[in-house]
């Protein structure tokens, strides 16, 4: 006895249908930690170990709380901009005037990104759903977003805008 042609064309229509369904966030990359040690992605180097000129000015010690050694991005960041990192907006107002020279970024920028992102990666995660082959889904959503190094430097060279970081152009 053989099963018609129609339910198991039924079956399959459904199963394929069923697959698609279900996926609340659609993560592009496949990138797997698979060992057992730690994740490189996740550690944060501390700065280098220094003895101080006097041992009296060293902080007392804070269990669980903060080093020396420590990271700090944005005080880092706003040192290497030539601010003033303990001051706050107050004493580097120069620094932030200079940040905000083309006008004011938008409060909830982050929010925003993570919605559009979202969005790509859902429409994208929609479309992309009979993929066999393994690979990364990034950069198939994101092919369209990239910037092509040569062809801005060419732009850029034809305009006069000088580019000092980029190697002479050829002779």
């Amino acid at each position: 006895m053989t099963m018609p042609r129609k339910t198991v064309l039924t079956f399959l229509v459904a199963t394929l249908v069923a697959g698609c369904g279900g996926r609340d966030d659609v993560t592009l990359s496949r990138i797997r930690h698979t060992g057992n040690g730690p994740d490189e992605f996740s550690i944060i180097p501390g700065k280098p170990l220094q003895t101080p000129e006097d041992l009296g000015s060293l902080p007392a010690p804070n269990p669980g709380g903060s080093n020396l050694t420590d990271q700090n991005p944005l005080a880092d960041g706003v040192a290497a901009l030539g601010g003033n990192p303990a001051g706050g907006v107050a004493s580097n107002g120069a620094l932030v005037n200079h940040a905000n020279r083309f006008g004011a970024t938008t409060p909830a920028i982050r929010q925003t990104l993570s919605a559009e992102d979202k969005a790509l990666r859902q429409a994208h995660g929609r479309v992309d759903v009979l993929r066999f082959l393994p690979g990364d889904d990034y950069v198939q959503a994101y092919r369209r977003e990239w910037l092509d190094a040569y062809a801005e430097e060419r732009y850029l060279r034809n305009r006069g805008v000088v580019t000092p970081a980029s190697p002479p152009p050829p002779k």
